[in-house]
């Protein structure tokens, strides 16, 4: 099975139809990771067809849970889920932040030589980053409530946070902050047997969107 036949079933399998220039443009991103990351150790897979499952179809598994709103991808490392949900949602901004400078500069490069227009790549912590989004999503930044406490700043009542677990959460919902209520949603990603979650947390309110 070739690459793009591997991209192209998992994609359908989490019902997510993007056309073949996007298609495309997630392999091309993923052919940039592999080459940086001999040099720049960005990620611990190594393997091309394993990035397809475990950073690709990963970061999309999240799609259908994201509102249609700015988005802040908080801690995004190589770019991850930022770059691939940029690519499949072209009608989004979203602002990819990582403190790591190395990191930051492939995600620079990535978005120039992908022609990602609506990405901007800043690189600083996130307790120094000022401009509140309405949608804030991370992969792999920190425990829930410690996430919370350093995105206090830019959280309003309107703000949703997504946070992308790698299992069952229920130790991090039992010490969300007062004011937060949170659900989970499971994620399926084609390929992959290990347990996939998504919280969901916004500030508690009689007006708080889901």
């Amino acid at each position: 099975m070739t690459d793009r036949d591997r991209l192209a079933g998992g994609l359908q399998a989490l019902g997510v139809s993007l056309n073949d220039a996007q298609q495309q443009a997630l392999l091309d991103y993923r052919d940039l990771l592999v080459k940086w990351n001999r040099a720049y150790n960005l990620t611990a897979v190594r393997d091309p067809g394993e990035m397809i499952q475990r950073h690709l179809l990963d970061s999309l598994s999240v799609l259908a849970h994201l509102d249609d709103r700015d988005t802040l991808d908080v801690g995004t490392g190589a770019g991850l889920p930022g770059i691939p949900l940029a690519i499949a949602r072209p009608d989004l901004r979203f602002v990819l932040l990582d403190s790591n400078g190395k990191k930051t500069r492939f995600v620079r490069h990535a978005r120039r030589e992908l022609g990602l227009s609506n990405v901007e790549v800043v690189n600083t912590r996130v307790e120094q980053y000022r401009n509140a989004p309405s949608q804030i999503i991370s992969r792999a930044f920190a425990a829930l409530p410690d996430m919370l406490q350093a995105l206090a700043p830019l959280i309003t009542d309107g703000s949703r946070v997504l946070a992308m677990k790698a299992a069952a959460a229920d130790q991090e919902l039992a010490g969300l902050p007062a004011g937060w209520r949170a659900r989970v949603a499971p994620l399926s990603v084609p390929g992959l047997a290990e347990a996939r979650v998504l919280v969901i947390a916004s500030r508690a309110g009689p007006h708080v969107p889901e």
